[in-house]
């Protein structure tokens, strides 16, 4: 048989005769993508993902079809060609509907799998579901109890009820077996670590870059670790032996702590560069916001108050009396329940509305249930002291036009003047960072840190101290960042952020049930969502014990048959989205009308969701030329072109045997339902 001698980027490839251009090269160990083509079935050339350049002619040709010449010259990886490839990926991703991800775990901070750790917990594999949890979760029993359920809020349940309860799985497989799970810790590197500050964002750095076989040795100020979760956070909301139980393996892993080690006093960046190989700074965000009123050195900050309780371990408390708390945020719900839980008669002041407070609505409705009560639309403006008692001057407000937050902005009224008495005041409006000794403040007074969060040679930074106050997820999600980050500085590589890719149906808010896609059917149950057994009121506002117990399994089981299970079946093989992110190719690089199809979910075993399709016909030529049979075809014409079944009648049942267009849809349009 002839032999064509040609070129590909200056490789000279030898092809047999009637061989195409990409099969050439796929033998040369050249890649060139495809989406159309497998070599299985005849030619299809309908995506033209697989573009070259002819360079004598400065045609493009779809290599999967193209059979090269002798002496022809083709250029396969030049930003020309890679550009004509994106557009390509671009405008079959602009008719192409589905979920790659879950929007639950998209709005995880920390990007936890989220629905595969809520499947194994619906078949009772919770040491399986703790494991998923662990990759992106270093504390899952204190995020189990005080996370804001960022997850929830955009749980597609929503749709027809209330979401899943998912952060009660996280928080019930690591009760069960925290104990018994124990990750493997990689041989050392011989490279020293020093983490400044033990809170959320240092404990996740210390713990990623451990599993990294890295030496780490987090010093903390306090006498003890936990950051916020020790000091800030209310025993009611997360009890400290939960928290010990979770630092205690931080020990066990070799990680090293040393308490009552203050930056700046015992210690220096400079001093901890010459005994460690890199330093990730963590000091969080302790510097109290200011209420900027007269008086209001007479108010205790809200973050000092709840610090001083927890260093007297929650016992022997002083009643604070009549007590004010002036903030919206959940710090002043917290100052709110322990001043109450500590004899007090509890007031919050917040200057907008309640719909407006940013306070997690489960935090506010839980106070109001205890008996804290509220001012809404109520600025302080004084604060003065007379005769032991404190009086503070407010001002009632009404709602103008939206600042730069969104949120409408107060307005006062104009003679509405009144004054609050009390025994206690307590400011809880925010927090800022002090930022420490060594490394340069932004101009909010944050660490200044580069993409890459460096703030130094070989000094990185991360969590409250960079961002500002955040929640504990987005702390442990920082953390993780800055230990990935060091990890290469140390390797002697940079760390480049991964080009996004997602492809989304929508919001749940924008989505009909009808919209939604059920993989199970039947099987995705519509009882109302589950609810923990709170300990009795009188309990609740007299005392310190955890608010309810830890969900049982029984029960959580039953919660994840309310999962819909969102992502694509396909999102780990899918070609299309491997393509796309290699490229580069944003989802709505091309925008315009979609293609009516639907999704046909008859087949016990495969789902057929043409919402996916991009019409490269291999499901329709693997069907009939490699089984031979006729099941699939293309019907209509141009932009209404679908693949079915004749006279729409659902794939039949042996289909289940053989699945040959499942394994080569290179979108998952065609795919097995059961997710692994």
């Amino acid at each position: 048989m002839a032999e064509i001698r040609f070129r590909i980027d200056g490789k000279e490839i030898v092809a047999k005769q009637g061989e195409t251009i990409r099969s050439a090269a796929m033998r040369a160990n050249i890649e060139i993508p495809a989406l159309c083509g497998n070599g299985i079935v005849s030619r299809t050339t309908s995506c033209f993902v697989c573009v070259v350049k002819d360079v004598k002619t400065g045609r493009f040709l779809p290599s999967c079809s193209a059979c090269p010449s002798e002496g022809q010259m083709i250029e396969s990886d030049t930003d020309e060609v890679r550009e004509m490839r994106r557009t390509a990926l671009g405008l079959l991703l602009s008719e192409h509907t589905g979920d790659c991800e879950a929007p639950c775990t998209l709005a995880c901070p920390a990007h936890a799998r989220v629905e595969e750790y809520v499947r194994l917990g619906r078949q009772g594999k919770f040491e399986e579901a703790l494991k998923v949890i662990k990759e992106k979760i270093p504390l899952p029993m204190s995020i189990g109890r005080v996370c804001p359920r960022f997850c929830e809020k955009d749980c597609r349940k929503n749709v027809t009820g209330e979401a899943v309860s998912i952060n009660d799985f996280k928080r019930l497989a690591a009760d069960l077996y925290y104990e018994k799970y124990m990750e493997e810790i990689p041989a050392d590197t011989g490279k020293k670590v020093a983490v400044v500050g033990g809170g959320p964002a240092g404990l996740s750095a210390a713990y990623y870059l451990r599993l990294k076989g890295h030496s780490v040795t987090v010093f903390e100020q306090n006498p003890e670790a936990g950051g916020f979760l020790r000091y800030g956070i209310p025993e009611f909301r997360l009890p400290k032996a939960v928290l010990k139980r979770e630092l205690e393996h931080f020990v066990k892993m070799g990680i090293l702590f040393r308490c009552g080690m203050k930056l700046g006093r015992d210690f220096t960046l400079d001093s901890l560069k010459k005994e460690f190989d890199g330093v990730i700074v963590a000091v969080g965000c302790w510097k109290p916001s200011s209420m900027r009123i007269e008086g209001e050195d007479l108010a205790l900050q809200g973050i000092h108050f709840l610090k001083g309780i927890a260093e007297k371990n929650w016992q022997n408390l002083d009643n604070p009396g009549k007590t004010i708390v002036v903030g919206g945020g959940n710090t002043a719900m917290d100052c709110a329940r322990t001043a109450l839980r500590c004899g007090g008669k509890v007031t919050i002041v917040y200057r907008r509305t309640e719909k407006e407070m940013p306070a997690e609505k489960a935090e506010l409705a839980e106070a109001r249930e205890e008996g804290v009560e509220f001012e809404f639309l109520t600025a302080p403006l004084r604060l003065r002291e007379e005769n032991r008692k404190k009086f503070l001057l407010c001002q009632r407000m009404t709602l103008g036009a939206p600042d730069a937050s969104g949120r409408r902005s107060p307005v006062p009224v104009e003679g509405s003047d009144f004054e609050i008495e009390a025994d206690t005041v307590i400011a809880a409006i925010g927090q800022k960072t002090s930022a420490p000794e060594g490394v340069v403040p932004d101009k909010r007074g944050n660490v200044a840190v580069s993409k890459d969060l460096s703030c130094g040679e070989m000094i990185f930074a991360a969590g409250d101290c960079v961002s500002g106050p955040a929640t504990v997820v987005e702390g442990v999600a920082a953390g993780h960042k800055a230990a990935d980050a060091l990890a290469a500085a140390l390797e002697g590589r940079k760390t480049e952020e991964p080009f996004f890719f997602n492809v989304s149906r929508g919001h749940w808010r924008s989505l009909a049930k009808e919209d939604l896609v059920f993989l199970r059917g039947d099987q995705v149950s519509d009882a109302p969502r589950v609810k923990p057994d709170f300990i009795s009121l009188e309990e609740r506002k007299s005392s310190f014990t955890e608010l309810f117990p830890t969900i049982p399994a029984e029960k959580m089981m039953k919660e994840g048959e309310r999962c819909i299970e969102c992502s694509c079946t396909a999102k780990g093989d899918c070609k299309l989205k491997k393509y796309a992110e290699a490229y580069k190719t944003a989802p709505d690089m091309f925008q315009g009308a979609k293609s009516p199809c639907t999704v046909d979910n008859r087949h016990p075993l495969i789902i057929h969701d043409r919402k996916k399709c991009i019409r490269c016909g291999i499901c329709v030529k693997t069907c009939a030329e490699v089984i031979n049979k006729h099941i699939l075809s293309a019907m209509k014409r141009g932009f209404a072109t679908v693949v079915r079944t004749a006279f729409d009648e659902g794939l039949p049942s042996y289909c289940a045997d053989c699945g040959e267009c499942v394994k080569e849809c290179p979108t998952g349009a065609l795919d097995w339902k059961n997710k692994k």
